[in-house]
């Protein structure tokens, strides 16, 4: 099937996860906190038409190191999109989701 015959996935059918991380390795270098994450991902899935689902997955570990222990949200985060709980993911920065390769790639 070329581009024209794909079939579009209407996204405001779809629901989304939100995922906010407030890492406690660095206080000097954060640049949102839990609340500013939220709220601009809210305005912008507002401005967009999208449904998020609640309650929002909320980590406050590194995401440096693959599978932290503190990220237990995360990691329910990914389970709930393998079995359709979620289909998607809306998160401030891609660097709230992961910033290490492992991670990254699940």
């Amino acid at each position: 099937m070329d581009n024209e015959q794909e079939e579009q996935v209407d996204i405001h059918k779809l629901k989304y996860a939100l995922y906010v991380r407030k890492s406690t390795d660095d206080k000097e270098r954060q640049q949102r906190s839990i609340d500013d994450q939220i709220a601009e991902c809210e305005e912008l899935a507002a401005k967009l038409g999208i449904r998020i689902v609640t309650p929002y997955y909320r980590d406050d570990g590194s995401a440096k190191v693959p599978d932290n222990p503190k990220r237990n949200r995360f990691k329910d985060l990914l389970n709930d999109l393998q079995v359709g709980k979620v289909d998607g993911i809306i998160a401030w920065h891609p660097d709230r989701l992961a910033r290490n390769m492992q991670d990254g790639g699940k």
